[in-house]
């Protein structure tokens, strides 16, 4: 399926350059260190939960930062050819992220086999929802009894991701058929406000706790929070004065929010006993640490040169995020679990799964995601026909989030 955009809404406002061009070009180095250091926090939140009891904040640091540049990925094949092909829009998500997924049960299915024994026995009943993409679902029991899932169990963010972008990609080409951007960024914002409402609702209705920590739109808005920023990103223009307004809050603001949420990986403990602070926390809080997530990732790509993005960019940081955080999302629980009946002392375990699970995430990337995701760059015709007649081919990025 291909959606055609009308010449008129290409842009947010006229002018001789394209609005959002200068901030959406080229690959931001610092939010692949920032994806390296969310999947540290949710490493450390795994094994060493007492040291760093907000180390889940990384998931919501993913799911902002998976709504932004999946949103700039679409924003900047329509600009380049005015449509979007959602056909290999999907395609190239799903050779993105379901071999690496499916390698991982196939290995945990076939170690829990031989040695039913190990952390990995017992875990084929959980195959299933992961490689579905819905593992959140059976958390809250919506195919019966609720599951944790166990060495699969953090495949739930992923689902709630996929279920998003069944549906975002769509919405947002209706959106941009009939409005400007700036128009769609604004809806996108009042969107996620009504899943807030939502997830207050849901709570003082008592849904449990798993209910409102997997459904697919009681997290809405964390994603649609980083869908808006992008769309904002792609409405200003480069230099204007909505640029430079924006450039001064990410001096002061981007450090601020950073210091903020590395606070919170050492100091906040979510709240899992009814009360006062459990709604509070439930009904604002994601949004509130997406929406510090949105500062500091605003701040990183308005300040490439700034201390912050010098830091993240680096290659130590910037390369594993790149290639390696998704292999490390996905393997450091399950080796956590086989390591925890043979390895008592708790130090050494941790620094064993880290080691192995960055050579898993290597192998995992050089071995089954490197390979697929060149095939799918070199097979699926990406959005190549040009919008304005005697105009280049340019051939669109694969998707990453």
């Amino acid at each position: 399926m291909v959606f055609r955009s009308s010449s008129g809404n290409l842009s947010a406002s006229a002018g001789p350059a394209a609005p959002g061009t200068g901030l959406i070009a080229g690959r931001k180095h610092a939010l692949d260190g920032l994806r390296t250091v969310a999947v540290a926090g949710v490493f450390f939140f795994h094994t060493a939960t007492e040291s760093m009891p907000g180390g889940s904040i990384g998931v919501d640091v993913f799911f902002t930062l998976s709504g932004f540049v999946i949103t700039l990925l679409i924003m900047k094949e329509r600009i380049a050819t005015g449509r979007l092909h959602l056909g290999i829009f999907y395609a190239k998500r799903l050779v993105r992220l379901w071999p690496a997924l499916l390698a991982l049960c196939a290995v945990i299915v076939a170690v829990g086999f031989l040695f039913p024994g190990s952390g990995w026995g017992g875990q084929a009943g959980f195959v299933l929802p992961a490689a579905a993409y819905v593992m959140n679902l059976a958390h809250f029991g919506m195919f019966g009894d609720s599951i944790a899932g166990e060495t699969l169990g953090p495949t739930w963010t992923l689902a709630v991701e996929e279920q998003f972008y069944l549906v975002w990609p769509l919405l947002l080409l209706v959106m941009l058929r009939f409005w400007k951007v700036r128009t769609a960024a604004v809806a996108t914002v009042a969107l996620a406000a009504a899943f807030v409402l939502n997830r207050f609702l849901l709570l003082n209705a008592g849904e449990p706790l798993d209910r409102i920590y997997n459904g697919p739109d009681t997290r809405a808005d964390e994603l649609l929070i980083g869908c808006a920023l992008a769309l904002l990103f792609t409405a200003v223009r480069h230099g204007s004065r909505v640029h430079d307004a924006l450039v001064s809050v990410a001096r002061w603001g981007a450090p601020a929010a950073g210091a903020t949420l590395v606070a919170a990986l050492f100091l906040l403990k979510e709240p899992d006993a009814p009360g006062a602070w459990f709604t509070t926390f439930w009904t604002v809080g994601p949004t509130a640490l997406a929406l510090l997530s949105a500062v500091l990732i605003g701040g990183l790509v308005l300040q490439p040169a700034g201390f912050l993005a010098r830091i993240l960019s680096h290659p130590w940081l910037a390369r594993p995020g790149r290639d390696l955080s998704y292999g490390m999302y996905l393997w450091h629980l399950p080796v956590y679990l086989l390591l925890m009946r043979l390895i008592p002392a708790l130090p050494l375990r941790i620094a064993l799964t880290a080691a192995v699970t960055v050579l898993l995430a290597y192998a995992s990337f050089r071995f089954v995601e490197r390979p697929l995701r060149v095939w799918a760059n070199r097979k699926l015709e990406p959005a190549v026909v040009p919008s304005v007649p005697g105009q280049a081919k340019a051939r669109v990025p694969a998707s990453a989030g």
